[in-house]
């Protein structure tokens, strides 16, 4: 999986490049720390790459010199502007104008000289000499600047990729974080390092494949440079979050645990520069999408999908409309809230199902089976956890990867050492069970070819999935939410259930700004906290980027555009491509019918989330019927998906008690 990093600046157009600054080879010395180009210094580095691991690279501490970088870090804090911007992959801060330096008029220069200086001097054809020497790479462009000001505040991370796009030969980062306040690695924002492995495939090819745990981490410094050479399906790295701090006045003692850093990339040399192959760049990327593909490393990939074929009976061809007896209520009932089993609320679903090819359903289990399975899931939550995946994999529970693609714990139905527990008989019981599929059949008004079912865990400061695309015909996603913790915005009182009520969820379709709101920052729009009139826009902001803790399953349509990042969900604009949004929760149940090319992904699960994240997910393929959703109407891959209008009746009669307010 191949992602355009933040603040990449690839896409600009060389013509439009403003002329670089030729340094000579004194100036460009005068502006790195002294003695760092001393061959002793030079060869100690060049040796302490070549035996780096678990891929070559290395860190220069005090690269540049103190009071120039000093002074560039005082003019990025007073003239550049930060952007929060957030994908599937990354969440971060980014500078407005900045991706690259040349992109920027003559008055923005002017009050940037000593970041603009910076800039020639890692481009000066001394330094890139010095960096070719130590990764043995060959030549690298000084035409090429590419390098961007990303800033990483408690909560952000950037998860795990190769970098690999285009001409990129090495990737760097340099640290401007507080040089008064040294940085702590228990702060987090680490640079991580994934191991690779070669597997052989079975058709005796050997793949590529990062394993999920990381083996080398590299904390920020002031100063400290970063580097390693872009290696396609091998130099994976992720940035670890930034935890938050305990409390405000910890977290201003610690600076604001504000993690700056100029990340950028040299380039194969350009037209005109010595070291130029014709054809080389075009090269690099065949070669780049061979090794993505060599093996098919797809085949490696955990969990692999193991749809069942369903075994219809004759009686489901018939023109019944309620093809449940007595013996399949009395099955259903032992796991599905009574509520939801009568003809009236199934034709009503069926109904919201059919115009908006999506639901919630809260309190779907039955009160009485809930109750055994949160006593499980809390009792296996309260146990502590291996970090390591093969310690992890002893167990029950295997480990989801690659990590460029996933990461999350995991059982599937007949796994061994899967204990007999209430968790296991939703995977092994009522999911693939006949009675449901019936269920399911006149909930969605479908007919179903198949099931695939899996139980997931995500860890809180470690899991996620990236977006994804389906390809082929639409398919139901059934997913049951088992998070027993609260804080996750699910709810008006965020008590992590839906205590109370048996609706379907009602979402407020009149106000496109706060649905972003509530897909992009896991909050609520109920009642919330007062807040109090004294309190100061940034202090609100603050306090909301707190809550934030991921975990929200996320649909959305795919972007034609391929130099955009298609799962940009929260950024500066003001469009939005969400199709359907589901925070973390407590026995609750969302249907959708997913259509070709929509995205989906779990976010990150932050670190300051009280628990983890758990559900059961299903997938369920079916019969291509007449008056399937296409790309223009508004199901998953429309922009109603998932939202009920304020003016739709209300569905009633499900429980006596009021109905929660809507997420």
């Amino acid at each position: 999986m191949k992602r355009k990093a933040a603040g990449s600046a690839d896409s600009k157009d060389p013509a439009k490049k403003r002329p670089k600054n030729t340094l000579s080879d004194e100036d460009a010395r005068a502006r790195f720390r002294k003695g760092l180009f001393d061959k002793t210094v030079l060869d100690q580095y060049t040796s302490q790459y070549a035996s780096s691991s678990p891929y070559k690279h290395a860190v220069i501490n005090g690269l540049i010199d103190d009071h120039l970088l000093r002074k560039v870090r005082s003019e990025i804090k007073t003239n550049v502007h930060f952007t929060p911007k957030e994908t599937d992959i990354y969440k971060i801060h980014q500078s407005g104008d900045l991706a690259n330096l040349d992109g920027l008029d003559d008055e923005a220069l002017s009050k940037l000289p000593s970041l603009l200086a910076l800039r020639d001097a890692l481009y000066s054809q001394t330094f890139r000499d010095y960096v070719s020497h130590i990764t043995n790479c060959g030549p690298l462009s000084g035409r090429k600047t590419d390098m961007a000001i990303n800033v990483y505040t408690p909560g952000c991370y950037l998860l795990c990729h190769d970098d690999v796009i285009g001409s990129r030969k090495v990737s760097y980062i340099l640290y401007l974080t507080d040089p008064d306040t040294p940085w702590q690695p228990e702060w987090g924002g680490a640079l991580r390092l994934f191991p690779v492995v070669d597997r052989e495939g079975k058709d005796g090819e050997m793949a590529k494949t990062p394993l999920p745990d990381v083996v080398k981490v590299i904390p920020p410094a002031w100063n400290q440079l970063s580097f390693f050479a872009v290696q396609p399906g091998e130099s994976f790295h992720d940035v670890e979050e930034v935890y938050h701090a305990a409390s405000k006045e910890e977290l201003e003692k610690n600076g604001g645990r504000i993690r700056m850093a100029i990340s950028g990339w040299f380039h194969i040399p350009q037209i005109g520069e010595d070291g130029y192959v014709e054809g080389a760049e075009e090269k690099a990327a065949r070669k780049s999408g061979l090794m993505q593909l060599q093996g098919n490393p797809d085949q490696h990939d955990q969990p692999q999908a193991k749809p069942i074929p369903v075994e219809r009976e004759d009686s489901e061809d018939s023109n019944d409309d309620f093809p449940l007896d007595e013996a399949d209520l009395e099955f259903l009932l032992k796991y599905i809230a009574p509520t939801y089993l009568t003809p009236d609320t199934i034709e009503r679903v069926a109904e919201h199902f059919e115009e908006e090819f999506s639901i919630t359903l809260p309190d779907i289990l039955h009160p009485k089976f809930a109750e055994k399975l949160r006593k499980y899931v809390e009792s296996q939550e309260a146990q502590t956890l291996p970090e390591n995946s093969k310690e992890i994999e002893k167990g029950a529970w295997k480990v989801a990867r690659p990590p460029h693609k996933h990461r999350y714990l995991y059982l599937q139905p007949g796994q061994e050492k899967l204990e007999a527990s209430p968790l296991k008989e939703l995977l092994e019981v009522l999911l693939p069970s006949r009675q449901f599929r019936l269920w399911l059949q006149m909930a969605t008004r479908s007919r179903i070819e198949s099931h695939d079912v899996l139980a997931r865990r995500f860890r809180r400061g470690m899991d996620y999935t990236l977006a994804t695309g389906h390809d082929g015909k639409p398919r139901l996603e059934v997913n049951i939410g088992l998070t027993p913790t609260d804080g996750w915005g699910d709810t008006e009182d965020d008590d992590g259930s839906s205590e109370g009520s048996s609706e379907p969820e009602e979402t407020q379709e009149s106000s496109k700004k706060g649905k972003k709101a509530a897909a992009a920052n896991g909050k609520s729009k109920g009642k919330g906290k007062a807040v109090d009139k004294n309190t100061t826009e940034e202090e609100e902001e603050e306090e909301e980027e707190e809550d934030e803790v991921g975990g929200h399953e996320v649909y959305m349509a795919g972007d034609d555009d391929g130099d955009e990042d298609a799962a940009i969900y929260k950024s500066s604009t003001e469009d939005d491509n969400i199709l359907f949004f589901q925070a973390a929760a407590w026995n609750k149940m969302s249907i959708v019918l997913r259509d070709s090319g929509t995205l989906r992904f779990v976010k990150y699960v932050s670190a300051s989330a009280k628990g983890d994240r758990w559900d059961i997910s299903g997938t369920f393929e079916i019969e291509e019927q007449d008056g399937e959703p296409d790309e223009d109407d508004n199901g998953a891959e429309g922009s109603g998906a998932g939202v009920l209008d304020e003016s739709e009746e209300e569905f009633n009669g499900f429980s006596s008690s009021e109905a929660s307010d809507s997420d």
